[in-house]
């Protein structure tokens, strides 16, 4: 049995034009308060995006869409294709406002070479006529719903010029105001394009073979388990797993990371990278709508939508600000002529002047502006952070604990040394060792084998190799027997001496493991492995405490020898070792109380509940952890540790940039305010002043697009 109430209850997200300022999102709460069965909504003045919830029985997404329609903007579902008109519209927008300037220029011209005063006056109200028409419909609709924004403004405010005389006036200030508004939008629509130029990353359509050849599809087509094939050069249409073909892949526009990644058979691939010199056959493995590239743009989506801290608290200071100005300019024209006898005709415009200033976009754009800049400058990089409070939390951090293996470390273990013992060579040790350990899969014998590789050392048939569960391995080699392990199985065989333990303590005390090496029962050598440190940890570190981080710790389940050895390389201030879970979380609440904000960087699986318990978790190598994406508030694409610096200094750049555009704001408004009081402030420079606090504030913004 179903639930009706389930079954009626909806939720939609729209595309909406001409949404460009919190006044827009104001006339829709407006026209939405009294819609019956509309739930909810929230606005994304940057995404031009609206989330509504209704109930689906006595409400339809078309009638929403109806409804926005009523304030002068237009809706459609984000799923469906843009409604027609849009180009017509421009060009008529367009149109008026080419009107507006030919006409008010030559009214201008009129008026200054003396000219008769009808033809000037008729040129401006062709002006005005052309100007008003661009604003017109949405102060209509805001008169209907008995509320005054910016457009009611304008016309007032050119009304009274008109009323005054002011015929140059009023038309200047109502092109200039067109002007603004177009100018806004188009300098918005830059920070919209940070988002949709990711989007273009990956091709409409891939080269798939198949038994029937080679042929062009729709990437939205393929499925997962169809053969993709990638020429050099081009772009990656889908997820997927290397089944032939060797090349370098650029992984930039996922990873961040700076240099391209060799890719063979089993390797995983990322739609929307470059495929370098060689051909690829990728076998596909998700459908476009889920690739990683297509995670990361929803998920950046979402984050720009989400109100940040300091946006929240700058619309409520603009829902007091406007009326308290408005209420300034009433005072400013009743008053003084009331009380004074004072000239009307000075004091409405200098009322007037007021009513310019009330306006509150620049102030509240500068937030939202500057954290979808940096947003999208990030996730270029390679750094998707999960949304402005995210952005803020990181820029207060003031300690950074890192997790050990597979973030400071490259999580597996290599060889770093090799001690000869009793006379023999270290490439023979090698050559045995590597011989034995060949064919297996262990770890440890990975790294001798990669060892003995990169060190141009042979390795030799092996026979009847025995792995001896727990302690090491043995076999025989051109004859000769071969055995290797831990000390515990030297130990066992009776082959230890005071000499080779006294080497173990010393490896021991470096952190460093031991694999022993015995030819004919005769100890030979011992490999010594350890996890070694990224090589851009110590860099990594160097620059956090550049960056105002109070202390870098590092914690691990590792024994606290190792862990020492580790911390001591890579320069962390503090190192907590043999740490369970459930330890690495109380350690987090410690250092919060001893330093302030935390963040916890870990591999986003295996660290979780210390990621959950920092103010900040940063989860690296997200690019291949679904998990990672999902629960982390910073997912760095790529297992670089730079990265983590970059973010922490983005972050603080764009806390730093919204309280510059915050005061550039304020600022001119009360300059204004005061201006305007005293008389010194003309209609026209108010407008000019209002567009210019919103486009410098827009331009100061972008510019963290590029930061580095």
């Amino acid at each position: 049995m179903s639930c009706a109430v389930c079954e009626l209850h909806a939720e939609s997200t729209f595309k909406i034009e001409g949404m460009d300022c919190r006044e827009e999102v104001a006339m829709l709460e407006r026209r939405f308060k009294n819609v019956a069965g509309l739930e909810g909504f929230a606005a994304d003045v940057i995404g031009q995006r609206l989330h509504v919830k209704y109930d689906a029985a006595k409400i339809s997404a078309a009638a929403i869409a109806d409804a926005v329609a009523d304030t002068g903007m237009r809706a459609w579902l984000e799923h469906e294709a843009p409604v027609g008109g849009s180009a017509e519209r421009q060009w008529v927008r367009q149109g008026l406002l080419w009107t507006a300037a030919a006409a008010l220029a030559l009214g201008l011209i009129a008026e200054w070479t003396g000219g008769p005063a009808a033809l000037a006056i008729a040129c401006f109200v062709a002006s005005l006529g052309a100007g008003t028409a661009l604003t017109a419909r949405k102060a209509a609709t805001a008169i209907r719903a008995r509320a005054v924004d910016i457009n009611v403004l304008m016309l007032i405010a050119a009304a009274g010029a008109v009323w005054l005389g002011q015929w140059s006036e009023a038309a200047t200030v109502v092109f200039l105001f067109s002007v603004a508004q177009a100018l806004e939008a188009r300098t918005l629509d830059r920070a919209r394009f940070a988002i949709r130029a990711l989007m273009d990353l990956t091709p409409a359509d891939a080269l798939v073979r198949d038994g029937a050849g080679d042929r062009r599809m729709s990437a939205e087509q393929v499925v997962p388990g169809m053969i993709v094939v990638v020429r050099p050069g081009d772009k990656i249409p889908l997820d997927g797993q290397v089944v032939a073909g060797h090349s370098p892949v650029n992984q930039a526009p996922i990873t961040g990371e700076s240099l391209p990644i060799e890719k063979a058979p089993g390797d995983d691939v990322f739609a929307g990278t470059i495929n370098g010199r060689g051909a690829l056959e990728v076998r596909v493995t998700r459908v476009r709508r889920d690739t990683t590239l297509a995670r990361i743009i929803h998920l950046v989506e979402r984050a720009q939508a989400q109100r940040a801290p300091a946006q929240t608290i700058v619309e409520r200071f603009a829902r007091v600000y406007t009326p308290a100005v408005m209420t300034l300019a009433a005072c400013v024209a009743v008053l003084p002529p009331l009380v004074f006898h004072l000239s009307w005709h000075a004091w409405v415009y200098r009322a007037l002047v007021l009513l310019v200033v009330s306006c509150p976009c620049a102030l509240v754009i500068s937030t939202p502006v500057s954290i979808v800049a940096a947003l999208a400058g990030a996730a270029r990089k390679g750094v998707l952070i999960k949304g402005g409070a995210h952005l803020e939390r990181t820029s207060r951090v003031q300690c950074i604990a890192f997790d050990k293996t597979g973030t400071l470390t490259h999580g597996a273990p290599a060889v770093v040394d090799v001690v000869p013992l009793d006379g023999a060579s270290r490439a023979s040790i090698l050559s045995l060792a590597a011989s034995v350990e060949q064919r297996s899969t262990h770890p440890i014998a990975h790294a001798i084998v990669q060892h003995a590789t990169s060190s141009l050392v042979t390795a030799a048939p092996a026979d009847g190799v025995l792995s001896l569960s727990g302690r090491g391995a043995e076999g025989r080699v051109d004859g000769v027997r071969v055995l290797l392990g831990n000390h515990r199985l030297f130990e066992e065989r009776h082959l230890c001496t005071p000499a080779i333990h006294d080497r173990l303590d010393e490896l021991s005390a470096a952190g460093r493991s031991a694999v022993l090496v015995a030819r004919d029962d005769r100890p030979i050598g011992i490999i010594a492995l350890a996890d070694r440190p990224r090589e851009a940890s110590r860099d990594a570190v160097d620059l956090l405490r550049r960056h105002g981080i109070k202390a870098v710790v590092m914690l691990t389940g590792d024994n606290d020898v190792t862990a020492r050895a580790i911390g001591a390389q890579v320069g962390v201030d503090d190192v907590r070792s043999e740490l369970l879970p459930e330890d690495k979380v109380a350690a987090i609440d410690d250092l919060r109380r001893r330093y302030g904000s935390v963040a916890m960087v870990g591999d986003g699986v295996n660290d979780a509940p210390a990621l959950a318990a920092a103010d900040v978790g940063i989860a690296m190598g997200a690019a291949g952890s679904d998990a990672a994406l999902e629960t982390a508030d910073v997912a760095l694409m790529a297992d670089e540790l730079l990265k983590i610096p970059y973010a922490v200094r983005l972050s603080r750049a764009t806390v730093r940039n919204i309280k510059v555009n915050l005061a550039i704001s304020i600022v001119m408004k009360a300059a204004f305010v005061a201006a305007a009081i005293a008389g010194i402030a003309t209609l026209w420079m108010a407008i000019v002043a209002d567009t210019g606090a919103s486009v410098l504030v827009i331009a100061n913004a972008l510019r963290l697009l590029r930061a580095d």
